[in-house]
């Protein structure tokens, strides 16, 4: 198997990590030095090496570039930056203060001829020329969450988030500088990645502006051999030795309805419910674990945190399996996890029995060796006791929220309605239902029964949904922005086609209502879902397969290694293709992520990134949303 965006991105930080030398395997002598970097390279190294890691390599100090940093005079220092003008003056500065031995300055993206003028005339000055040991353009502007999904930036995200690029009073300059901020992220994925794409993208809209500026940039570079980033020895390690990827570019606005969707997976729950960013999860915690009786008052919280990471199997198993079987999965971990406990505790006390027994000097023996493999396996013990604690502690702040709001009635609902079937009750009902969620879960629905409805409701009936809307405490100013979306796409003729999703209840749990269960689950469906495709992974699936398809027909197509040519000349690849990396301008979620996943399981062979320019839940965006129709 071909190495992994994530993999490939860990191994060039490794390396930046080792003085830009590939890492020895052997020795274990490594050199002491500090690693100085600013939130952006924070924010890329956090998701992908722990601290531990870090200290093995040798990191001793891992330190903001814009702290009070005190001078170390006999250690190399690592810089791992953007190269923005604060960035540069800071690093002019360190140079004149003699913070350290070496420098290695290692920029995030690449740096500007100019500011690299100002760094070599700040060295001269404080006559540090020598211990600026290397410079380096990294090219790892982006940030990679999962083995096949990655975004592009975390700080300042709200500069390229969707508002800011559908904003009505943008000027043109603005929307140049958003598009190049983020060609330039995708320009450091491809280097990563080692591969030139062949491009698709829709008409008319941000992504075509973005897939435009592309083309050019990898063009150019492609096109000056002597320091082309696609050449040599990086291609050949490319996981496209003989095939090139396929990027389809994807514009928010070609679906805005599954970002506000309720969800029933559990990483997307997870992002939807809770705290979760850079794959850390905040949790609050009450105090005490035992119940407080009901009408007391709620114990004082505390905030966890748990980090969900690539080395946790419980979590790479069952990130996409809908909430009921994680909660059965974690139930059954803890079972397995007390017997071999319960083993544990048995041989302890067979071994206090040595002097009064004749029996037991006869078991020591097989004992004895039973006990020596029971002590052997304590670490991994201990680690999975950590990892099911995470989970339970998880998956119970996720279930006290599907419990309290009943999303489990708000996913069947928004399904049904995204997929066009029979309604078992009235949207009317569930607005002004008190106890069924809060006020935004109600605006989420009423927002996806609009975008999805063939015919927008007549202004009567608008007029019962906001009074009902309003009484429930909404803020209508999102439903405002969402009307004139509406009647300014084209979408509006031919409403996005969300597949024939169904969603069959499957009864109560069974395993989980046994009493001896972490989980109360009464009440709660069991729902299970049907495979569907997402209006993203359909025009994947339509692109990848090559499938004709007026939805798709029309899309454009760049080849960056065709040197000229006009589009319709270019000789276009016929074969379906093996690998594709779908990005959506304006930013992803989970749900999509995941649904792309599910598709890629099902076909032998295929590989399939996702990539967004920022990565939100259903909050975050009605957030964006409500300020565009406040305009």
């Amino acid at each position: 198997m071909a190495a992994s965006i994530r993999e490939k991105q860990t191994a060039a930080l490794k390396r930046m990590l080792n003085f830009n030398a590939p890492p020895l395997k052997n020795t274990t002598e490594s050199v002491w030095k500090v690693l100085i970097y600013d939130r952006f390279g924070q924010d890329i190294i956090s998701p992908l090496l722990s601290v531990k890691e870090l200290r093995d390599m040798g990191i001793t100090l891992h330190l903001l570039l814009h702290t009070d940093r005190d001078p170390i005079p006999d250690v190399p220092a690592i810089y791992f930056v953007m190269p923005t003008e604060e960035n540069t003056d800071r690093i002019c500065q360190d140079l004149r203060n003699q913070l350290y031995e070496s420098y290695y300055l290692n920029f995030i993206s690449a740096i500007s001829r100019s500011k690299l003028e100002d760094i070599a005339s700040a060295a001269l000055a404080a006559n540090a020329v020598n211990q600026v040991t290397k410079v380096f353009d990294q090219y790892l502007n982006f940030i990679t969450l999962e083995d096949d999904m990655f975004i592009l930036c975390n700080q300042n995200k709200e500069h390229i988030s969707y508002h800011a690029i559908n904003k009505p009073d943008i000027i043109d300059t603005d929307m140049e500088a958003i598009m190049d901020t983020i060609v330039d992220s995708l320009f450091c994925f491809f280097v990563t990645l080692g591969a030139v794409p062949i491009i698709r993208c829709p008409r008319g809209n941000a992504a075509e502006m973005v897939a435009v500026k592309l083309d050019k940039k990898l063009r150019e570079n492609l096109r000056d051999a002597r320091n082309s980033l696609f050449t040599g020895d990086t291609m050949g390690t490319g996981q496209f030795s003989f095939q090139r990827p396929l990027f389809v570019l994807a514009d928010r606005n070609l679906d805005l309805a599954t970002p506000l969707h309720h969800t029933w997976t559990y990483q997307a729950l997870i992002h939807d419910v809770l705290d979760f960013h850079l794959n850390r999860v905040s949790v609050e915690e009450s105090q005490g674990s035992e119940a407080s009786p009901a009408g007391a008052r709620p114990k004082k919280k505390n905030k966890k945190s748990y980090d969900l990471t690539g080395a946790d199997k419980f979590w790479q198993k069952h990130k996409g399996s809908p909430f009921p079987e994680v909660a059965e999965a974690v139930q059954e971990e803890l079972d397995t996890y007390r017997a071999q406990e319960d083993e544990v505790k048995r041989l302890k006390s067979i071994m206090g029995l040595e002097g009064e027994d004749d029996g037991a000097i006869s078991m020591l023996s097989d004992n004895t060796a039973k006990l020596t493999s029971a002590v052997s396996s304590l670490p991994e013990l201990l680690e999975k006791k950590r990892l099911i604690d995470l989970h339970t502690n998880v998956a119970t702040a996720v279930l006290d929220h599907i419990k309290s709001r009943k999303l489990d009635v708000y996913f069947e609902y928004e399904e049904k309605l995204m997929s066009k079937s029979t309604l078992d009750k009235s949207l009317l009902d569930i607005i002004s239902d008190p106890d069924a969620g809060t006020v935004e879960d109600k605006m989420r629905l009423f927002l996806i029964y609009y975008i999805t409805s063939q015919q927008p409701p007549s202004e009567a009936d608008l007029e019962q949904y906001k009074k009902a809307l309003v009484d429930a405490g909404c803020d209508l100013s999102s439903l405002n922005y969402i009307k004139q979306w509406k009647a300014f796409t084209k979408m509006a003729a031919t409403p996005a086609n969300y597949g024939s999703s169904g969603v069959k209840p499957m009864g109560l749990f069974s395993r989980v209502m046994n009493t001896g269960s972490q989980f109360v689950m009464e009440g709660v469906k069991n729902l299970v879902l049907k495979q569907h495709n997402l209006p993203v992974t359909r025009i994947l699936d339509n692109l990848m397969e090559m499938k004709s398809n007026p939805e798709t027909d029309d899309y454009r197509y760049f080849d960056p290694k065709m040197l000229r040519g006009s589009e319709s000349s270019i000789p276009r690849n016929k074969n379906p293709f093996q690998e594709a990396i779908v990005f959506v301008v304006g930013g992803g979620n989970y749900i999509e992520y995941q649904n792309l996943v599910d598709y890629t399981k099902a076909r032998q062979g295929k590989r399939v990134l996702y990539g967004c320019s920022e990565l939100f839940n259903a909050a975050q965006f009605m957030k964006q949303l409500s300020q565009l129709g406040q305009k």
